[in-house]
């Protein structure tokens, strides 16, 4: 190779972009007020859009305001802070929830229920509206199975950054032994914990 040749290279190698780098998440940050403190989830915009975005139309419109934590699930027996999840939002209120969403897969999305996901409660896909639960410990079995169509699972879009241990305290509170049918029996707290407002930070 030539003198000529050389620089010709060298100059395509200046300016050849460096290697860049799979951008970060992106991540939007909101803070939910509550009589425990302060809670912080950190919502994947990116990577869930369509849940993401729905759960911020809810906190754009303030509709969160006066809504609450009002079920903890956990083992049967369990006592244990750090395992099961809690549900909030606004108990299906009629003058407050949105019309229903896709359904976001864990296949597509990449996330998954590990300790601290937020993800959306739901019947069938694509019925969420406005009721979402927080994960403590992991819980992968909420997510979709690739290889078996009957396994959807349930639309992970966040993560708790601050304040997971007192979702830990809301999981442990104690709940109507009566409240409730089939597997959600027993599981609705007997002093849901308000929500005040939910803010984007």
């Amino acid at each position: 190779m030539n003198r000529r040749q050389l620089l010709a290279c060298a100059a395509a190698l200046a300016a050849a972009p460096a290697h860049a780098q799979a951008p970060a998440p992106e991540l939007t940050s909101v803070a939910l007020a509550t009589p425990l403190g302060r809670i912080v989830i950190a919502l994947e915009t990116r990577r869930a859009p369509i849940t993401a975005a729905n759960f911020l139309r809810y906190v754009d419109r303030k509709l969160y305001d006066g809504a609450a934590f009002y079920r903890a699930s956990k083992p049967a027996g369990s006592m244990m802070d750090n395992f099961g999840f809690v549900q909030g939002g606004l108990q299906n209120d009629p003058k407050k929830v949105l019309p229903p969403i896709a359904h976001e897969s864990t296949a597509v999305t990449g996330l998954s229920h590990t300790d601290g996901t937020v993800s959306m409660a739901r019947y069938a896909p694509g019925t969420a509206q406005a009721e979402w639960i927080v994960c403590l410990g992991d819980q992968t079995y909420l997510d979709a199975d690739p290889s078996d169509p009957a396994r959807p699972g349930f639309a992970a879009f966040g993560h708790v950054v601050e304040g997971l241990d007192l979702v830990k305290q809301i999981l442990v509170m104690p709940t109507d032994p009566e409240k409730g049918e089939g597997v959600m029996k027993g599981q609705f707290l007997l002093s849901p914990v308000p929500i005040s407002s939910i803010r984007r930070l």
